[in-house]
């Protein structure tokens, strides 16, 4: 069964739709190992309340030393107290008593950039706190601590029934989350929110803490943070030194609190100590975060979609996009400063897409799938199992119809939502009028406020310049190739060439004193001025498309298809009860557990699990802004001046990769080793394992880690900030076992 890719480990798991209770049957021992042997033991997120039984022994038999509960424990201290959701899109872990944080260099990016100028460019340059007070605030950070994790299937279930339909359906369950929220047992300070599981099998109520004073305090430069920047993205071998520093402060009384000087550095329950072993091929690996999004159990026609219709519309958006904005970073100071950011994110998934359709098609995950949904089709006949017989035909239907509205919402996401600002700007205007027209003039107040405060930071950060040959360049692609049923019939035919020339000279929406001159006086004079603005009537004619056909009919179908799948999920659970299923990422906990481990990434090639710097200077290449290197890291390097932190054959390791599941989320997830000390810093993954959003497969799937040892030695030889290398707990586990 390889459209699973989790396969029998040391016991199997059925999980039952209405009580969610495991089951576990025991497996011979030589299955058990024949599983570790071929890697199939590896794959799956986890969520890390419920590691007791089956993935707490199969993690033992990859190596591990540690229980269940010394990684999840509401009572007392456990790992997922280190553990931190990083401004709702990362990850990071305390790795010091005094609140210090690790995550990666891009998580804060966006950060180190708003520190930085032409005169202190903190991403060129790199910026150490050498004492507390050296440490910046950044007033909008926040880091999400779990408290407690409770499952309320049932509370949420009370009064739906099967002849409901959708929409009645879905509002109950809101009604009864938001009551399970109201009435959760917390403290005053946390928070509670609720999460689906199993496409809305099964809930779960998470207890939280978030705390808002958090500071940078240490970041290296860009040349090594960043070092391969967009060539060497999503690619090994890798050479990254991709980490950062922040620190948690909070109140007196060691809670979260908002940003002032009188809060001091936050006391964790747990760190993490610091392992100065290193890792060598085989040995246990634990991550542990906040992975975003996956959709392991899409039927094949969705996958097909995605690859063949949806995803290389998005590519060759971005990927002009991108040739633009390049182009201009690279003869410009100020605009590299102001783009850096934005260039990334925008490079980050137009490169990951290209390398999930490669992935898809060499893992045959599209055929897989069939092979299984033919499977699937013979079991429901043979069991007679009405309920489940037309959900692979209701899927055929569903995704031909949603075909050309999902590429049309795609098309105004990437163009006039994402990659031509202006016509983002264009968007948060038109979301003004909006509440004008639906709430009158206290809703106009209110919107008005909010998009002020956003458009002085969209201003900070733009350039008209860049901009114009992106709205060029993106509204023929977006006019040529979007279905004609929704793209405004006023804009078809035009030459955008000319629209830009006269958009970007005349619209008072290309700087932010003009904005602020627009958004100016009553509500009727904003909305008669926007109204006459060039850039905002051209928008609008986008928007208007977009929120009156567009994303009415997608919702809709939407929910069909979500209906179907959530059937599916609970079919494939019940057709195939010796099949093992986690559930999807969905920006909740969870633990992924692997090894250290290289692969064939084709026919006559290996890679080995690990790089060193010497890898760094063969790809150097002086003055260039992807593989420049400081002249520091030079002298280091050619005086082996590595301190503790060489491995046994004298050699400075890099990074390393292993066969944990992870994505988008995990970015600054903590690696850890068999003793639940730190080895490395999640970043990325492989080129051609990207793929595993969709289609898991171990044998090409590999996550990309810093090894804790080049962010020690950046920390300490590099930048000199022995302070920081003070704070942790260093530790010798595999020196220290071997003497037991």
């Amino acid at each position: 069964m390889k459209y699973i890719k989790i396969y029998l480990l040391a016991a199997l798991l059925v999980v039952s739709c209405k009580t969610k209770q495991p089951t576990v049957k025991a497996v011979e021992p030589a299955v058990v190992q024949e599983a570790i042997d071929t890697r199939e033991i590896q794959g799956g997120m986890w969520i890390p309340s419920l590691l007791e039984g089956v993935n707490e022994e199969e993690m033992q038999l990859l190596g591990s030393k540690m229980t269940a509960k010394d990684i999840y424990d509401v009572n007392n201290s456990s790992l997922k107290d280190a553990i931190v959701h990083f401004n709702g899109g990362c990850t990071s872990e305390i790795i010091s008593p005094k609140g210090l944080l690790l995550t990666n260099h891009h998580c804060g990016y966006g950060a180190i950039q708003s520190h930085s100028t032409v005169e202190d460019d903190y991403l060129k340059d790199g910026f150490w706190a050498k004492s507390l007070e050296d440490e910046l605030a950044n007033p909008s950070m926040t880091v999400t601590f779990i408290k407690r994790i409770d499952d309320v299937t049932t509370q949420v279930f009370v009064g739906v029934t099967e002849d409901m339909d959708e929409a009645s359906k879905q509002r109950l369950i809101d009604q009864n989350i938001q009551k399970v929220t109201a009435s959760a047992q917390k403290e005053e300070w946390q928070s509670a929110n609720v999460k689906s599981f199993y496409k809305g099998n099964q809930y779960i109520l998470f207890i939280t803490e978030i705390f808002k004073d958090v500071r940078l305090v240490g970041a290296p430069p860009s040349s090594i943070g960043k070092f391969g920047a967009d060539t060497d993205n999503w690619m090994w071998p890798r050479h990254t030194g991709d980490f950062s520093m922040f620190r948690i402060y909070a109140d007196a009384n060691n809670r979260p609190a908002a940003y002032s000087k009188d809060n001091v550095p936050y006391q964790p329950k747990h760190y993490l100590p610091v392992s100065l072993d290193g890792v060598e091929e085989g040995d246990f690996t634990l991550v542990f975060g906040f992975p975003g999004r996956t959709n392991e159990y899409l039927p094949a026609v969705a996958v097909d979609q995605i690859v063949n219709v949806l995803n290389p519309a998005k590519i060759e958006v971005r990927d002009n996009a991108l040739k633009i904005i390049d182009s201009y970073m690279r003869k410009d100071a100020d605009i590299k400063i102001k783009y850096a950011s934005k260039f990334a994110s925008t490079a980050n998934y137009w490169k990951k897409w290209i390398g999930e359709n490669q992935g898809i098609e060499k893992s045959n995950a599209i055929e897989n799938k069939k092979e299984l949904e033919v499977e699937f089709s013979k079991i429901v006949k043979e069991k007679d199992l009405v309920g489940y017989q037309t959900l692979l035909s209701d899927f055929e239907t569903l995704y031909k119809e949603i075909q050309d509205v999902s590429l049309a919402r795609d098309y105004w996401i990437e163009v006039a939502y994402r990659n031509v600002e202006l016509l983002g700007i264009t968007f948060r205007a038109y979301q003004l009028e909006q509440a004008y027209l639906r709430g009158g003039e206290a809703a106009f107040e209110k919107s008005r406020t909010s998009i002020l405060n956003r458009l002085k930071g969209t201003y900070k950060n733009y350039s008209a310049v860049v901009d114009q040959p992106v709205f060029e360049k993106l509204m023929v692609l977006y006019a040529e190739k979007s279905p004609k049923e929704f793209f405004p019939t006023k804009l078809q035919g035009l030459n955008f060439s000319d629209e830009a020339a006269s958009i970007y000279t005349s619209s008072k929406l290309t700087s932010l004193a003009g904005a602020e001159e627009l958004l100016s006086g009553s509500a009727d004079e904003v909305i008669k001025k926007l109204n006459e603005d060039k850039a905002y009537i051209f928008g609008k004619e986008l928007h208007n498309v977009f929120y009156n056909s567009v994303e009415p009919k997608f919702q809709q179908l939407n929910l069909e298809i979500e209906a179907v799948q959530k059937k599916y999920m609970k079919a494939l659970m019940e057709v195939f009860p010796n099949e093992r299923f986690f559930p999807d990422a969905n920006s909740t906990l969870r633990v992924t557990y692997g090894q250290v481990s290289g692969y064939e990434p084709k026919d006559g090639m290996y890679y080995e699990t690990t790089t060193h710097l010497q890898g760094v200077i063969e790809k150097y290449v002086p003055g260039d802004y992807e593989f420049d290197v400081p002249q520091k890291l030079l002298s280091l390097y050619e005086t082996k001046d590595y301190g503790a932190y060489a491995d046994k054959n004298g050699k400075m390791p890099v990074c390393f990769i292993g066969t944990n599941h992870t994505t988008g989320g995990n970015s600054g997830s903590p690696a850890i080793d068999a003793h639940g000390n730190l080895i490395g810093l999640n970043f990325d993954r492989v080129w051609e394992g990207t793929m595993s959003d969709m289609n898991y497969d171990p044998e090409i799937c590999r996550n990309i880690m810093v090894d804790i040892r080049y962010v020690l030695f950046i920390v300490d030889k590099y930048a000199g900030a022995q302070n920081l290398i003070e704070e942790m707990t260093l530790v010798h586990p595999k020196k220290e076992n071997s003497k037991q």
